[in-house]
């Protein structure tokens, strides 16, 4: 009686002693999962940056301006291409928003197709930022550009400054899908408007491509031989870039003004060189810098104290404005030079 009795004490004790260890077990699992969990949220504030392409030369230096000074700040930033694809960049905004980052800055494909996933992601409380070009009835936190009216405006200036009050120009633009690409327009065609500067074409490059320009050009120039216009208004450097190719195979190279956006370096050569008449700087030092310190006080503060606003059609978006820059033979050194190209650079094919 004795020893069944002892027995079944020394089972009860090895049940309990057999739960303890189980109930410690799982208490220290749950520890173990709370630790991870506090190593990971950290604090560090994590922005996903998604690029249209790096087909246009200047994104590749917003991308590494905004980077460093955001690593400046304490912040992470994972870059994303989306190379010319809205699907592709819808789904980045996606995988963004799984990863539950702070903030999501955009440089859109399709400014028109993205209202539906920012919403998303307003919804799991990420910031989202229009960056260069204002994304369509999304309301975003912030839209951060250059003065796109004046950039327009500045071209229709050094046209005029040229041709003189009349005569006969075409426009190549990049897409209606870029919203900039209409507020360009605007201020072009206002800047024209007191003159009798003819537009007899306008040619919009789908997704930006200047081979387009190319192909644009050689066929106008061979379907209207006698009709040569006095100017061609590019919407950027590489449409520009372009067009004087294909002005040179028609020996018209420097003979046709030429304007261009971006200040690429190879723009600024050509200028040099008397083939492009001038370009639009946009310092983007300047702006992929205010762009990363404006996106931490959003995140940080929940808002940015600026007062201007632009209507993305719906909604009255917070817009930071910085001013574009006039660049021709006459100021190339003292705008670009040492601050944006170096000069052996720019004047590669010349002496100087």
């Amino acid at each position: 009686m004795f020893d069944t009795d002892k027995r079944q004490l020394i089972r009860r004790f090895i049940s309990l002693i057999m739960c303890l260890i189980m109930v410690v077990s799982v208490t220290a699992c749950g520890r173990s999962e709370d630790m991870v969990q506090a190593e990971d949220d950290d604090g560090t504030i994590e922005i996903g940056f998604t690029f249209d392409s790096f087909i246009i030369e200047r994104w590749e230096r917003d991308r590494d301006v905004f980077v460093s000074r955001a690593h400046e700040l304490g912040v992470e930033v994972n870059v994303q291409n989306a190379n010319g694809d809205v699907d592709t960049q819808i789904s980045q905004i996606e995988y963004f928003i799984e990863k539950k980052v702070n903030a999501i800055v955009i440089v859109a494909v399709d400014c028109e197709a993205l209202s539906g996933v920012i919403a998303k992601a307003h919804r799991a409380g990420i910031k989202v930022i229009s960056y260069d070009r204002l994304i369509s009835d999304a309301n975003t936190d912030l839209y951060i550009s250059f003065d796109n009216n004046e950039v327009g405006a500045l071209m229709a200036e050094s046209i005029v400054s040229q041709v003189g009050p009349e005569g006969n120009i075409l426009e190549i633009n990049g897409p209606l899908t870029d919203t900039n690409v209409p507020t360009v327009v605007e201020g072009f065609e206002k800047g024209l408007a007191r003159t009798r500067i003819n537009i007899m074409d306008v040619y919009h490059c789908n997704g930006w491509r200047p081979e387009y320009a190319f192909d644009y050009i050689n066929r106008y120039l061979a379907e209207h031989p006698d009709e040569v216009p006095d100017a061609i208004m590019c919407g950027n450097d590489s449409i520009a870039g372009q067009t004087i190719k294909a002005l040179s195979e028609h020996k018209l190279a420097g003979d046709v003004v030429v304007t261009g956006q971006d200040a690429d370096v190879e723009a600024c050569q050509r200028i040099v060189e008397g083939t492009q008449y001038m370009t639009v700087y946009k310092p983007v030092e300047k702006l992929a810098g205010r762009a990363a310190d404006l996106v931490v006080e959003l995140v940080t503060k929940g808002y940015v104290d600026i007062n201007d606003t632009m209507s993305d059609g719906t909604y009255n978006v917070p817009y930071e404005k910085l001013d574009p820059i006039e660049v021709t033979a006459q100021n190339m050194d003292e705008v670009i030079i040492g601050t944006f190209h170096q000069r052996s650079e720019v004047y590669l094919n010349v002496d100087h």
